[in-house]
């Protein structure tokens, strides 16, 4: 009983104490996030603000306390009705934060005067990049190229800017030991001044374990061979070694394989033997093929 009031006694000692403290007037700066307004109709500007200006004020501890505690404050700074390049006094931005003059006295504000760029909006369509930063789990890998399910925005913005824009690629999307599919959003980058017909693309990430397959008897043509010819490989038929997805891997079969030599190419040997072409399937890599050369016969009519 006696330990409860003793520590009832010492929380109302501390809200007195903090009471009667936050009652007296204190000098603090204020880092807030700077906000262009009141443009023009269809201007805008690209230019890069500073990430926070500091104003230097005097208030009473509660109201300091107050404003030091809303994270989302912001400085409103008006363009005005002029285009192209404006030096402007940010000091003369008073009226568009009364948050400050309500009761607080404003000491000095830093940086005092902002440098912007005021220009025409224009909009143009550019593609757009996933930007990833995948690591994946040893033995894994992507079994098929990323998936978007969009591939090029409507970006609009300040004319200096978007005649020179090429793509826009998103905000980093990090991952580490990945093994398996991830379906995800990607948010596009907040730039000064542009904007997007969509904020965000989904993706998608076909993780499999990565394997190694051979595909056997797998024949080899032979192209373009004149009408009184004949050319005989010996043998006329190849293994190929291929990695992949193991589930692309498990789909395939040896018909989707082909492998061909040009008559060309055999005139015009020298060596006794040729090396086939190979076409492999979509999404795999190829590794090698046994034999690696073909002996031939060729035979006139």
């Amino acid at each position: 009983m006696k330990l409860n009031i003793f520590i009832a006694s010492l929380i109302f000692s501390i809200i007195l104490w903090g009471s009667i403290s936050l009652s007296d007037e204190y000098y603090a700066i204020i880092k807030v996030t700077p906000k262009l307004i009141n443009f023009p109709k269809g201007y805008t500007s690209g230019t890069e603000l500073p990430d926070k200006v500091s104003i230097r004020v005097k208030g009473k501890g509660w109201r300091l306390v107050t404003v030091n505690l809303s994270s989302d404050t912001e400085y409103l700074i008006s363009v005005g009705d002029d285009s192209g390049k404006q030096l402007i006094d940010v000091y003369n931005n008073l009226s568009n934060n009364r948050w400050i003059q309500s009761d607080l006295e404003l000491i000095d504000i830093s940086p005092d005067t902002i440098s912007v760029m005021v220009e025409k909006i224009i909009s143009k369509k550019v593609p757009v990049i996933a930007n990833l930063n995948i690591d994946y789990r040893e033995g894994f890998g992507l079994a098929v190229p990323v998936i978007q399910n969009i591939d090029s925005v409507v970006v609009s913005g300040p004319r200096s800017k978007i005649r020179k824009l090429k793509d826009i690629e998103t905000e980093e999307l990090k991952l580490t030991g990945v093994d398996n599919k991830i379906v995800t959003e990607l948010n596009l980058p907040n730039l000064s001044g542009f904007k997007y017909n969509t904020d965000k693309i989904e993706v998608n990430l076909d993780v499999q374990k990565i394997v190694e397959k051979q595909f056997d008897d797998i024949e080899v043509e032979v192209l373009d061979v004149p009408p009184d010819r004949e050319v005989v490989l010996l043998p006329n038929k190849i293994s190929c070694s291929i990695r992949g997805g193991i589930q692309v891997l498990g789909k395939l079969s040896g018909d989707q394989f082909k492998s061909f030599v040009f008559y060309n190419e055999v005139v015009k040997d020298t060596l006794g033997s040729i090396a086939p072409n190979v076409e492999i399937p979509a999404n795999t890599k190829f590794l090698f093929i046994k034999p690696e050369r073909l002996r031939y016969i060729i035979k006139t009519f």
